[in-house]
């Protein structure tokens, strides 16, 4: 009997990892995952970490749940897909060291390092800040020279994921994108970029192209799992590229990637940078194209630890039925999200409702106001966008756990006066783009998803009130925080 082909997926996020076995038409055949596990390192004012060797266990245990759900299937290819920024430092021996996520801050006090760093916007498409691998470097190599010394080479969490699997070290350019070591324009590292860091370009791992056959898995990993020595490990990305890729836009469309942060995204056939160094420019998992960014930052994340609050065993139907009757704003949220225009963050954010509180006042208004929150925040960086390459299509896309809330959705639509389109595979879109690049790899046509549904603008006269609202919330708790 001949097993169906099937992919194994490796979706290493910000909040959680799952492992997914999914067919060449990106049937989901089995899914597991769990939270990612950080550790403080008090070495630091604002740092986090994970032990490496403890998350591929993890993924191992989780591919293992995942291989079961799915049944007789043979697995021909693997591939990873992950956070962006975050990175894992590698030894001399090829071992693990330590995993700083994109939530890492080890490199805050020293984002100065470079003088002009305009330059490095123009060369990088991003202004240059902690968030970046290069700044999590440099945290290590000027607070842990211990560990530092011991520090051979880097790679991305999902370059990571695939050497564990392969064996085979190498760089994907959408995950170079966000290293500050890496010329977004040219598509290669940066000799220049490394000086103004004080990196030694001998660090830096070869580049490899998403969709290209890494190698094959190592014998040892395969006997475990279960899988054939045959199987290939497949160049992945950026969990973000991966997600657009797999609902097929067109160069010069806006997807937005709702998930534990919110990029709004425009695809172009060229390089754009932003005078006023507002956006990033990532190189595209197509190999073709360019991804001009403006993030609303931390927004998914938000709205899932308040459900945990306020709706801690109820499933999201109950949850969308109930914010959906709310007409009135007794209660506006700003939550720290980010907007690309201002210079600073909303550092402290909250709640505001009038006192003494309403007994109308219910746990629904706070769930609503966190959606609200995140559609002005998106609406905000979309314009953003708009002003630095126009946008004339009256739709955009969205993709991602998030969207599965019809609310907000149609705040979206209102917001923009655009169409929300959304495809069949929304929920699963970083896995279904793992599925694109493995059938890529491999020669297997892909499948197109259909479109699940649109939603227009409804017109609705309150939404300017209810924005009015929210600016002022965000005004207010902005400046009680810079008090």
């Amino acid at each position: 009997m001949t097993l169906k082909q099937a992919y194994l997926v490796a979706d290493i996020g910000t909040g959680n990892v799952r492992v997914a076995i999914a067919d060449t038409t990106g049937a989901i055949l089995g899914v597991a995952s769990g939270d990612m596990l950080y550790q403080k390192d008090e070495r630091y004012p604002e740092s986090i970490f994970f032990d490496p060797d403890t998350l591929w266990e993890q993924i191992k245990s989780l591919a293992k749940t995942a291989l079961e759900q799915a049944g007789q299937v043979t697995i021909t290819a693997i591939t990873a897909t992950s956070q962006r920024e975050g990175i894992v430092a590698l030894d001399k021996t090829g071992g693990s060291l330590i995993g700083m996520p994109n939530i890492d801050h080890r490199g805050r006090e020293w984002e100065d390092i470079p003088p002009d760093k305009h330059e490095v916007y123009m060369l990088t498409g991003r202004y240059p800040t902690s968030l970046f691998s290069a700044l999590k470097l440099v945290g290590v190599r000027n607070r842990r020279p211990g560990l530092w010394q011991q520090v051979s080479t880097f790679l991305s969490i999902s370059d990571w994921a695939q050497y564990m699997f392969s064996g085979v070290k190498g760089y994907e350019h959408s995950q170079a994108s966000e290293t500050l070591l890496y010329d977004v324009s040219k598509g290669q590292w940066s000799q220049q970029l490394c000086e103004k860091y004080q990196l030694d370009a001998s660090l830096l791992p070869p580049l490899v192209h998403s969709g290209t056959v890494l190698g094959k898995i190592q014998p040892g990993v395969a006997a475990e799992l279960g899988i054939s020595e045959s199987a290939v490990v497949v160049v992945g990305g950026s969990d973000t590229q991966l997600a657009i890729m797999s609902i097929e836009p067109s160069v010069e469309d806006i997807v937005i990637v709702s998930g534990t942060t919110t990029p709004i995204i425009k695809i172009a056939n060229h390089y754009i940078t932003d005078d006023q160094e507002r956006t990033w420019t990532n190189r595209h998992t197509d190999h073709a194209n360019f991804l001009l960014e403006a993030n609303a930052g931390v927004t998914g994340l938000n709205y899932q630890r308040l459900k945990e609050i306020f709706y801690p065993n109820e499933p999201y139907e109950l949850i969308e039925t109930e914010v959906a009757a709310i007409r009135d704003t007794h209660c506006v949220g700003a939550l720290g999200s980010l907007l690309a225009g201002e210079k600073s963050p909303l550092i402290r954010g909250g709640f505001i409702f009038n006192t003494p509180v309403s007994h109308q006042l219910s746990r629904a208004h706070f769930v609503w106001a966190t959606l609200w929150d995140i559609a002005c925040s998106i609406s905000e960086n979309y314009h953003v966008l708009r002003e630095v390459a126009r946008h004339e299509q009256d739709y955009v896309w969205m993709c991602g756990g998030g969207v599965q809330s019809k609310l907000l959705r149609q705040f979206i639509a209102n917001l923009l006066g655009k169409k929300v389109i959304i495809r069949t595979n929304y929920r699963q879109a970083s896995v279904s783009g793992g599925i694109v690049i493995c059938n890529n790899a491999l020669g297997i046509a892909n499948h197109s998803p259909e479109t699940l549904e649109i939603t227009e603008p409804d017109g609705d006269d309150t939404c300017q009130e209810w924005y009015n609202d929210w600016q002022i919330a965000r005004n207010t708790l902005k400046s009680f925080a810079h008090q």
